[in-house]
Parts: structure tokens; C-alpha cells; sequence
């Protein structure tokens, strides 16, 4: 015997609304299956329940791409200011600056090894770290360091800093989404049951096959299990 499923994604769970509401649309109010309550219920849950899907969609989508930019941006600014920092432990190790230099940039004075810099959080600590750092140096008359310059490598950092805020807020963003959709999920579930309920309720003096063959018009769902799909097929 065939049993009844419930929509488990999304996209079923809104061709079962519209199903009930194009039924209740086409026929007289005496001849539908359900409720008129329930039916302007539906239509008055459907628009909004389908809004909320397509900026839960439209997010995610912005937050892949934004992610993919991020990587991009930060593997570039994770080499320059990689290289800003050999560029400082090639110039004291030539003598051109002092070994205390590496102190304003939050090292030791005896650190000769790059900071390790795998990961975003490490990035903006030391992206931060030597820009402030340099800057100081500057303001105490320090020479220059180029190629790169400290302009460049703050271009390249400036630029991941941006994507990662920006990814930030929309990952943030659809954590919230995601809360709204889960709550549109539950009422549309207990709305789709209700509607189920009552046609089911309705067609109940009929044979079992018409009143699934009826009931599957209102967008109720019947399916057979494994053995029993065997056996039909015999």
C-alpha cells in the first residue's frame, strides 16, 4: 500500500503549496477539497515563504563568490607581507638596519624566521602588525624599505581586509536567513499537512486508488515502498 511522504527539501515543499493553491483557484468554494480559510492562508504564506528562500539563495550565492575573491586576495597579501618581513631580515642581516628594528613589528629583536602566516586570523594580525609597525619606524626617521613598499603591501592588504569584512557580514547575514528559513520551513510543513489532512478527510468514502488518484491533484504525494514497487512491476 502506498504511503503518504511529506516534502523533505525546499523546492517540494513549494510545488505542494502551489498545487493547492492552483486547485483552490480553479474550482468553487463548495467543491474544494480543503477550507477557504486555509486556502487564503496559503496564499497569503506562499509569496513570503518564496521570498525568503530566494534571498537565502541570492546570500549564499553572493557568499561563495565573495569566498573565492577572499582566497584570491589573501593569498596575495599573505606574499607580500611575507616578503615585506624577508625583505627586513635581509636588510639587518646586511647591516642597513639595526636588529632592533624588528620590534616594531611586534618581533623579537633575535626573531630571524618570518612569522607563520596560514591563516586569515594570522594575516590580519601581522598585516596589521607591520603596517603600524613601519609607519612607527618612519616617524622615527627610519630608511625606507622597498620592493616591496610599505604603499604596496598595504594596497594588498587593504584589499583582503575589505573581502573578508565583506564575507564576514555575509556569512553573519546567513546564519539569519537561514534561522528565518528553518521557521518558514515549520509553517509551511504544518500548512502542507493541514491541506493533506483535509483532502485525504474528504475523499475518505472512496476505493483507496480513486482517492489517491483524487488527493494527488491537491499536490499529495503517495509513493510505494521498495517490495511493493517490485510487485506492481510483476
Amino acid at each position: 500500500m502506498p504511503y503518504r511522504r511529506l516534502p523533505n527539501t525546499d523546492q517540494a515543499r513549494l510545488r505542494a503549496l502551489k498545487s493547492a493553491v492552483k486547485k483552490g483557484n480553479s474550482l468553487n468554494p463548495i467543491d474544494l477539497a480543503f477550507s477557504q480559510k486555509l486556502l487564503l492562508e496559503l496564499k497569503a504564506f506562499l509569496p513570503h515563504f518564496e521570498q525568503v528562500l530566494n534571498q537565502y539563495q541570492y546570500n549564499r550565492e553572493r557568499q561563495a563568490n565573495t569566498g573565492k575573491q577572499l582566497g584570491e586576495h589573501y593569498k596575495s597579501a599573505r606574499l607580500y607581507v611575507s616578503h615585506f618581513f624577508q625583505v627586513v631580515n635581509l636588510c639587518i642581516a646586511r647591516g642597513e638596519i639595526k636588529p632592533e628594528a624588528r620590534t616594531y613589528y611586534g618581533l623579537a629583536v633575535d626573531e630571524k624566521s618570518v612569522p607563520e602566516i596560514g591563516t586569515e586570523q594570522q594575516l590580519l594580525q601581522w598585516g596589521k602588525s607591520l603596517i603600524k609597525g613601519e609607519e612607527d619606524r618612519m616617524a622615527a626617521g627610519a630608511t625606507r624599505i622597498y620592493n616591496p613598499s610599505l604603499a604596496m603591501v598595504r594596497v594588498k592588504f587593504e584589499k583582503f581586509l575589505e573581502y573578508y569584512n565583506i564575507h564576514k557580514d555575509l556569512l553573519a547575514t546567513s546564519h539569519k536567513l537561514l534561522d528565518k528559513v528553518n521557521d518558514y520551513r515549520e509553517q509551511a510543513d504544518k500548512l502542507i499537512t493541514t491541506v493533506w489532512n483535509e483532502v485525504e478527510a474528504k475523499n475518505e468514502n472512496l476505493s483507496p486508488d480513486e482517492r489517491r488518484e483524487i488527493c494527488s491533484h491537491y499536490g499529495v504525494v503517495y509513493v510505494y515502498r521498495p517490495s511493493e514497487k517490485e510487485h506492481s512491476s510483476v
